[in-house]
């Protein structure tokens, strides 16, 4: 009988330590440590486990101008928007990681794509979660070309590359990698251990053999990827499906991308025939009510290659408690708690008997800067109960002492607010074009009294 090997792994960070402990020395995460067990193996095998992960067996020595480009051609998914997350489109021989909520409509996605591919490429679609018969009943709900798309219903890793070297696909969807297994690995499916060997096998395999892969991936309460941590280090891209149940836009964000950008952002609607992509994500984001109110503003973030208007809402209100609340739902929490400490000692608002409650409407997630002086115009509409024209548009940063600085691509937004119709535009002075566009009004300010004057 082989002799087990035993190794502790913390799952958040990948961290491997001799013997259990409570708290993870690397990032500092409590409980997160799992024990592993491996079969030992004879050195020749234990070599040829740990190789080929970057596609190729021999290691060569070259000079970077006598690599040959041409071996990683892209092919498109039939989807815009799934390229622009990707980076332009597919790479042959990568490995792919899409995570999302349940019900999110990550499987349908994929369904959706490998059908299309499956028209002029072999495509092989391996389920572990779902039956055969689950899977076709929704390709034909959603209408889809089955006639070409090969299934299989397995989770043995081994028995899924035998298969994947008779049939020879150049795609493949694995669904998904949490009930994958190997025989070697005593865990059970899902675990620590299971995951982390599974992805390394299957990434190793889409290498050798140039087949491009995607890996379904559920996610935890948090919304971060369920599994080790080192999972999103062997494999080349990782996007994320966002959306909740009761929303019919889905959002696809990329994490991590060997062979693109990695800020790239993907809109899609849910509709009866599956997943549809939106062109335009800027006309779903400014479903304005008929009538202003206060408190509601426009504001231009840059995502990825492109330019996206969303509204931005605020409520200011008296608060009965003695330590009035800070919610912030799509931006950042300590963001809005700093801007109101700017409005105080550089405005001269007084907020702090007062509840505050910053909404980005559509779900979307604002990371940049470029959005405090748009929540803070926001917040001061609301707070002065003063409404705000409709065809405003608000962008720029905030800094600590009261000054108003640039952000990038200052042209672009004001073009993508002029497409949509606006014809006012606060910005900061460094932003203001030198040619200003045809029929809009641009205010450039330089500080926070500027900015409050233009109001």
């Amino acid at each position: 009988m082989a002799k087990t090997k035993t190794a502790y792994v913390c799952s958040e960070c990948g961290a491997e330590y001799p013997r259990w402990q409570g708290q993870c020395s690397e990032c500092k995460s409590w409980n997160t440590i799992s024990e592993i067990r491996l079969v030992s193996a004879t050195q020749n095998t234990r070599n040829d486990r740990f190789q080929g992960f970057a596609g190729q067996t021999q290691a060569k020595v070259q000079t970077l101008d006598h690599i040959d480009l041409a071996d990683l051609p892209r092919f498109s998914s039939g989807f815009r928007e799934l390229d622009r997350v990707l980076g332009g489109g597919i790479v042959p021989g990568s490995a792919i990681l899409i995570g999302g909520h349940p019900g999110a409509g990550k499987s349908t996605l994929l369904l959706q794509v490998m059908c299309h591919l499956a028209q002029s490429m072999s495509a092989l679609y391996v389920t572990g979660e779902e039956s055969l018969q689950q899977v076709a009943l929704r390709a034909k709900r959603l209408e889809l070309p089955r006639e070409n798309l090969k299934m299989l219903a397995e989770t043995s890793v081994e028995t899924i590359g035998q298969i994947a070297l008779q049939e020879k696909p150049k795609i493949m969807v694995i669904d998904s990698i949490q009930v994958m297994h190997m025989a070697d690995i005593q865990s059970a499916p899902g675990g620590v251990s299971q995951v982390r060997e599974s992805a390394a096998w299957l990434t190793r395999f889409a290498k050798q053999n140039h087949v491009a892969m995607f890996m379904v991936g559920h996610v935890t309460k948090d919304g971060s990827l369920a599994g080790p941590k080192v999972l999103e280090h062997c494999i080349d891209s990782s996007i994320l499906l966002e959306g909740s149940s009761d929303s019919r836009y889905r959002t696809l964000r990329g994490q991590k991308n060997r062979f693109g950008a990695i800020n790239e952002l993907g809109v899609f609607a849910m509709t009866e025939q599956g997943m549809k992509e939106v062109s335009n994500p800027s006309a779903i984001f400014l479903s304005r009510a008929e009538q202003a109110a206060p408190g509601s503003v426009v504001m231009v973030v840059w995502e990825g290659t492109r330019p996206l208007l969303v509204e931005i809402q605020a409520l200011v209100d008296n608060s009965p408690l003695a330590n009035p609340r800070r919610v912030a739902v799509g931006l950042e929490q300590n963001r809005l708690s700093m801007l109101l400490a700017v409005l105080h000692r550089h405005g001269g608002l007084q907020m702090a008997d007062q509840d505050v409650f910053a909404n980005v409407v559509g779900g979307v997630r604002v990371s940049e800067t470029a959005s405090d002086l748009a929540l803070m115009v926001a917040m001061i509409s609301s707070f002065r109960d003063q409404t705000l024209a409709q065809d405003l548009v608000v962008f720029g940063e905030v800094g600590l002492s009261g000054e108003i600085r640039p952000v990038a691509n200052g042209q672009e937004r004001l073009h993508e607010a002029q497409k949509h119709g606006f014809k006012r535009a606060i910005i900061p002075v460094a932003n203001m074009p030198k040619n200003k566009p045809e029929g809009m009004e641009v205010i450039g300010v330089k500080n926070l009294a500027d900015a409050l004057d233009a109001l």
